[in-house]
């Protein structure tokens, strides 16, 4: 099913992220605890692709196994960082044969070891390239979702230039938005309202990431995320003891969720770090359970 289909039937959707283990990890260290994650009640779960397309084949599995095995819908995520165009219809090959129907499309990360990578060299520099791609692509018909960064993209030098990046992608063929990590809900609200004075209507998800331990810092700073005060000093608070700060990870997130929905969100997409338990009890707190 479109995922595009829940938005317009559905008044709230919730979606999980995971993301496919290492190499050297066997897939089914993941699989144990898919059922656990369906017995939340997600509407789809998304799938995650590794910096550089590292992990491309294993995404396709994970997805395909969640819809076809586990009867879950799947979102896969797709890059164009360093794919030619042949290597990306080959994935929308894959993605069809195995019936995923919706894909999040993304410029990407570069590989680990190459922080000067130049996007320039790759068959499509921007996601709104790949986006118009996939939308006229034949290997299938898909619904496309795309990443709103309510900071602004960590590589672009203005906000508004980051406004007008967000519209060539939904203008490109977007069904609807997933919004990258944020901590303070006021910043989402006042997104919509920027997004809909440029003519953006699509649904906006707010993408909730939970604080598991103090290297959220670290992240934050790679993604031009902004902490809030309360939060940092919380972090500092628990920094050394690990239990005590995610229990009060989970707490915050919960809380950020309720709020979001209450306050009309079309849903919420938790990026679950493939943590069963804590995810169970971040939607016990926001009364999801």
């Amino acid at each position: 099913m479109k995922l595009s289909q829940l938005f317009r039937n559905k008044k709230q959707v919730l979606s999980f992220e995971i993301f496919p283990p290492k190499p050297e990890v066997p897939l089914e260290n993941l699989f144990d605890s898919i059922p656990g994650f369906k017995a939340l009640s997600p509407d789809y779960i998304s799938v995650t692709y590794g910096a550089g397309g590292s992990s491309r084949g294993r995404t396709v599995e994970i997805a395909s196994r969640l819809k076809n095995t586990y009867g879950i819908e799947a979102m896969a995520h797709l890059t164009c960082v360093g794919h030619s165009v042949e290597q990306i219809d080959q994935v929308l090959e894959s993605l069809k044969h195995e019936n995923i129907e919706n894909i999040l499309a993304l410029r990407g990360d570069p590989p680990i070891d190459q922080p000067d990578f130049d996007f320039s060299k790759g068959a499509f520099r921007y996601a709104n390239e790949l986006i118009a791609h996939i939308r006229k692509a034949k290997e299938g018909d898909f619904c496309i979702a795309a990443a709103a960064y309510l900071e602004g993209h960590v590589d672009s030098k203005r906000l508004d230039e980051d406004r007008r990046r967000l519209k060539d992608k939904v203008d490109a063929g977007v069904d609807f938005l997933v919004t990258q990590l944020f901590f303070d809900n006021r910043l989402y609200f006042d997104f919509l309202d920027r997004a809909a004075q440029i003519g953006i209507d699509c649904p906006i998800v707010p993408g909730v990431m939970p604080i598991f331990n103090a290297r959220i810092k670290t992240m934050t700073a790679r993604s031009g995320c902004s902490i809030p005060a309360k939060l940092v000093l919380m972090i500092d608070k628990y920094q050394d003891n690990p239990e005590d700060l995610r229990k009060a990870g989970i707490e915050y997130a919960g809380k950020q969720i309720r709020e979001l929905l209450d306050g009309g969100a079309p849903g919420v997409h938790l990026y679950t770090m493939n943590r069963l338990k804590s995810t169970t009890e971040i939607l016990e707190v926001a009364g999801l359970r």
